[in-house]
């Protein structure tokens, strides 16, 4: 049975639109399953699904005259004089897709579900042939909630910290640190046991450099963005020198941007830059960085917990909105800002000095809202916990 997805509900209000739905995103967080309940969930024998990871399936597309890719369509079962229905996963493999597209949107109205798992390419290659004509999903690991059904767990999460009793929160807690350990890609999470779900770790992240790095990048020393993202792993949640970066491997300063923009382009890692309203003293010029998982940041390195702990609610929070950090040269920090209105501070065990900074720092530059979202249970006000998220 096909385990939907919650972003299933954000695709839902567009599915009888004539435009095209793009669904992108890291490898392994389940675009081709989400692309195959959608497939079922489409009330029509006029549809067609083709894997483009397939070579064999990738020569449809090879034709000049886009007529003859209609033949081809037809030659499948598609009817065009229907409404018809063509799904594609992995389109990052077929250069020209983009323009046949276009064209079968325009003269005979198809309406089209795509996958993809670079951003890095399908930006670029979308973002003018598609214009009008396209939306697009980024599909994320799972969020705690979505683990939780991946478990088949009866847990209800409160909908307010002050319903989280001791209790309650032992009995969460378990779930939650599994969750942070081993991460959301689904494949992992439903995985039985400790050493299954590290082989498939093990495996995503071999998939990643085999199909992304080594076929999609054009790198002339491969070993050397292996150990970039090595490096990377170690400093999540820290500021990026990247003229210390270059020198510790080898690289030069503009090497080491296109190296970070493709990992960040293929969804592999994100940096987020500091928050500004114009003219003050925040410090401005480092971004910080995180990985998409800590599953894959545990199969990497052994990264502190506090860390761990804020990598995952950076998971978490942007799929909500734009990400920003606060820093001013005096020390007061606050981890993220989202979408430039509420503050999220995040500590282990928070105590009230914490939160009593937060407030401070969030008034200081005028935010809707704050919350110190904890790991440990804690009985401070205006404290969240990461499984609430």
């Amino acid at each position: 049975m096909i385990k939907p997805r919650l972003l299933y509900n954000k695709i839902k209000p567009y599915l009888d639109s004539p435009e095209a739905i793009i669904i992108t995103g890291m490898r392994r967080t389940g675009k081709t399953t989400l692309l195959n309940f959608i497939f079922g969930q489409t009330d029509s024998k006029n549809k067609i699904f083709i894997d483009l990871e397939n070579p064999i399936n990738r020569k449809y597309f090879e034709e000049e005259n886009y007529e003859r890719i209609k033949v081809s369509f037809e030659f499948l079962g598609i009817d065009f004089t229907r409404r018809s229905y063509i799904f594609l996963d992995e389109i990052q493999f077929v250069k020209n897709l983009p323009s046949v597209v276009k064209y079968l949107i325009d003269h005979y109205k198809v309406k089209f579900y795509l996958t993809g798992s670079a951003s890095f390419y399908l930006k670029n290659l979308f973002t003018e042939s598609l214009a009008g004509r396209k939306y697009l999903f980024e599909l994320f690991p799972l969020t705690f909630t979505e683990f939780l059904l991946f478990k088949e767990s009866a847990l209800k999460i409160p909908d307010s910290p002050h319903k989280v009793s001791k209790t309650i929160f032992e009995t969460i807690a378990p779930l939650y640190d599994e969750y942070i350990l081993f991460g959301g890609f689904p494949g992992v999470v439903l995985k039985t046991n400790a050493e299954e779900k590290k082989r498939a770790l093990e495996e995503i992240f071999t998939s990643f450099f085999q199909q992304e790095i080594l076929q999609l990048g054009d790198f002339r020393r491969n070993e050397i963005i292996r150990d970039l993202i090595l490096l990377l792993a170690q400093r999540l949640g820290s500021k990026l020198d990247i003229q210390r970066i270059s020198k510790e491997i080898g690289l030069s300063r503009p090497t080491v941007y296109e190296y970070m923009a493709f990992l960040e382009g293929t969804y592999f890692l994100k940096t987020i830059r500091p928050f500004t309203r114009g003219k003050n003293s925040e410090i401005r010029k480092m971004p910080k960085v995180y990985l998409c998982d800590t599953g894959l940041v545990n199969h990497l390195v052994n990264q502190d917990r506090g860390f761990l702990f804020e990598n995952n609610i950076f998971q978490i929070l942007r799929q909500r909105g734009e990400l920003n950090y606060y820093q001013k040269k005096k020390g007061i920090e606050i981890d993220f800002i989202l979408d430039k209105k509420w503050a999220y501070e995040v500590k282990l065990t928070p105590q009230l000095s914490d939160a009593n900074k937060l407030k401070k720092a969030a008034n200081e530059i005028n935010l809707e809202g704050f919350r110190i979202v904890a790991k440990n249970y804690s009985e401070i006000e205006n404290v969240t916990y990461g499984f609430m998220l």
